[in-house]
């Protein structure tokens, strides 16, 4: 009976969402926001349908997530466009590196100074909450092949490189909390949680795109086989480029993010930059009126490559929205047992108010983003579940559980501020800012 209400409430929401996707374009409401309420409505404090709580479930939450990520990272990669020489990267870079040690070492400070965390616990929420959310922030992020928009291909190219770019974080504050070996005087955590874990996993993500990209190209040009399993290709190089990244001991957030980013780079590097009319007209049909990868094989040398990093992103972008509905469903129904007496929420205030846009402005003094992007990459640092993965990760190395409970009533404050305040905000600055770029 009970899998019964869950199927009836989960599918009327769906078709909800699916029927009203136009109504909610033009409101200040995120699907997000909808999907945090009906987790609330599940719990205790609602119809008591479930009655799970933070701790009792931090592996099987930690697997959730990270599977959540990872498929969102990669359908990131898939929409970035620009060739790797192109100066659209430099923004995401510095949002994903400097930034990123900005708003880290700023948690860090108001932790240790004002919550009375030790060092490796500060360090560690810092890497918990400084990365910016790929899931959440679909709203804000580039929305179609050739898109170069700087606002939203900084924020889209932010969310997939600094959820790998705050692992070495998370590594050192599990390290000075004496649950990661870090090596005599630091060593090993230089040498393997920062340049080689970060080095390998975007070596062995990019090959692993161009690799299989190029088998089923071949395949599907010479020989038409291989065709119509577009599903079956998204998940197998998803699960390879991160399988061997996470084997090799390399962070495999970035393997698959650098796995989309380089299919899509070879897609653009066959079809030629820019493109020719040919090929924009293959891809413009590809979005009007998909076709399977059967006739895709039979389309063409010059517009195999686009029809299939096509393909592959549309089904990316529909296993990210059922992502996306399950875990923000969950967050909302983990609410009602976080022990917020830990909360400080003058804390959730001064981050996504003073810290993320403090840490933009510095972080992107003297780049070639206008005042009124800048100012709106600051306004947008969603959080979510990326946050809610590393918390469940740290949780599972064998913290103690006073300190768990602190960093998860934190988190979970932050992440559901932000899906309330962006969740409301998104819509009418993002359609403000467009009408400001035509002008």
């Amino acid at each position: 009976m009970e899998f019964a209400i869950w199927s009836t409430l989960v599918g009327v929401l769906l078709i909800v969402m699916a029927l009203s996707a136009t109504v909610l374009a033009r409101l200040p409401l995120s699907t997000a926001l909808l999907y945090l309420l009906t987790g609330v409505a599940v719990s205790p404090i609602g119809f008591g349908l479930v009655a799970a709580g933070p701790h009792q479930h931090t592996v099987l939450l930690e697997h959730v997530t990270e599977i959540v990520v990872v498929v969102s990272l990669f359908t990131a990669g898939l929409k970035l466009s620009a060739g790797l020489s192109d100066r659209s990267w430099l923004l995401p870079l510095r949002l994903a590196l400097s930034v990123m040690l900005i708003t880290v070492t700023a948690i860090a400070a108001l932790g240790y100074f004002l919550l009375d965390l030790s060092p490796g616990a500060a360090i560690l929420l810092g890497a918990i909450l400084a990365p910016t959310d790929p899931v959440l922030a679909s709203d804000v992020q580039v929305t179609q092949p050739g898109d170069r928009d700087r606002l939203r291909f900084a924020l889209t190219g932010e969310g997939g490189l600094n959820d790998g770019t705050a692992f070495p974080f998370v590594m050192l504050g599990l390290g000075l909390l004496g649950l990661h070996e870090m090596g005599a005087g630091g060593w090993r955590w230089v040498a393997v949680d920062v340049v080689w874990a970060t080095a390998a996993g975007l070596c062995v993500g990019a090959y692993s795109g161009v690799v299989v990209a190029r088998l089923a190209l071949y395949l599907r040009r010479e020989h038409q086989r291989a065709a119509g399993l577009d599903d079956f290709l998204a998940l197998g190089l998803i699960g390879v480029s991160y399988g061997v990244a996470v084997l090799l001991h390399a962070y495999g957030f970035l393997a698959v993010f650098a796995a989309g980013v380089a299919l899509r780079h070879l897609d653009q590097s066959q079809a030629g930059e820019p493109p020719n009319p040919a090929v924009n007209s293959i891809m413009q049909a590809a979005l009007d009126a998909p076709k399977t990868l059967a006739q895709v094989a039979t389309a063409g040398d010059e517009g195999a490559p686009a029809r299939m990093s096509q393909a592959l992103l549309r089904f990316n972008e529909q296993l990210d929205r059922i992502g996306e509905v399950a875990i923000v469903i969950t967050i909302g129904a983990l609410l009602w047992a976080v022990e917020w007496d830990f909360a400080r929420w003058w804390f959730v205030v001064l981050l996504l108010l003073v810290v993320r846009p403090v840490a933009v402005a510095v972080g992107l003094l003297g780049s070639r983003s206008s005042g009124h992007q800048r100012w709106l990459i600051g306004w947008f640092g969603i959080r979510g579940v990326g946050s809610l993965y590393y918390l469940m990760f740290a949780i599972n190395q064998g913290m103690d559980a006073e300190l768990a409970a602190t960093l998860t009533a934190l988190t979970l404050s932050v992440v559901v501020t932000s899906v309330v305040v962006h969740g409301i905000s998104v819509t009418p600055l993002m359609a403000a800012y467009e009408k400001r770029h035509q002008r």
